[in-house]
């Protein structure tokens, strides 16, 4: 689980749902022990015929174990939310955010984008924590559709907004490099919550606006 934990720094409070309380979101994780990550690495690769005693070779295993280990971290970050003076009531939305993350069930990366929305309420946030809460849950063993329901969950249970809305497009390099071998196929996962899943207008909207028709992107 991810904890939002008081940030004991120096500095003023920032509110979350109309709170003041300084935040700061950080992933609990198990110790992570390199040196045997390594030794297993370089005992998959032996056991798959990779020849490790190479010179280009001699220290793949430690680069692999360096490599998951830095996949599998996501880093803490601050949440900085602003009151909602004017009262905005209309969508927020951030389009193409970088996903990385890695499939659960081959341990291959996927990658694509995120468009992330939502309605504000009493609060509005700072653009840049939509990426982060993405990296967030991204920066795991995962799978598409629990990445999506995850960010949604997330931000409309912390910031408290009136609607939110989640849609990743993913190019997974399980179906690319194995099994099926399917080049250039993008899986599009979707999440909303609030005023967004509830109103049709509103759901219209945000889908409009993160995904755009192709000859509305030729235009851009």
């Amino acid at each position: 689980m991810t904890a939002v934990l008081p940030d004991t720094r120096p500095g003023p409070p920032e509110p979350v749902n109309g709170q003041h309380r300084p935040l700061r979101v950080v992933h609990p994780s198990a110790p992570v022990d390199l040196a045997a990550a390594e030794r297993a690495a370089a005992a998959f690769l032996a056991a798959l015929g990779v020849d490790v005693d190479t010179e280009n070779r001699c220290g793949t295993a430690g680069r692999m174990a360096r490599a998951y280990a830095e996949m599998f971290a996501p880093r803490p970050f601050d949440l900085t939310t602003f009151p909602n003076d004017e009262g905005y009531d209309e969508l927020v939305l951030a389009r193409s955010i970088p996903v990385q993350s890695v499939c659960e069930h081959h341990l291959l990366p996927f990658v694509g984008v995120a468009h992330v929305g939502y309605l504000p309420g009493d609060r509005i946030l700072g653009l840049s924590k939509l990426a982060r809460v993405v990296e967030m849950f991204a920066r795991r063993p995962q799978v598409q559709e629990r990445l999506t329901q995850q960010v949604a969950d997330w931000l409309q249970t912390t910031l408290g907004p009136r609607g939110v809305g989640v849609v990743i497009e993913a190019e997974h390099l399980c179906m690319t490099m194995r099994g099926v071998r399917t080049d250039g196929v993008s899986t599009v996962t979707s999440s909303l919550q609030g005023h967004l899943r509830q109103d049709v207008a509103a759901r219209a909207e945000f889908f409009a606006l993160a995904l755009p028709r192709p000859a509305d992107r030729r235009r851009r």
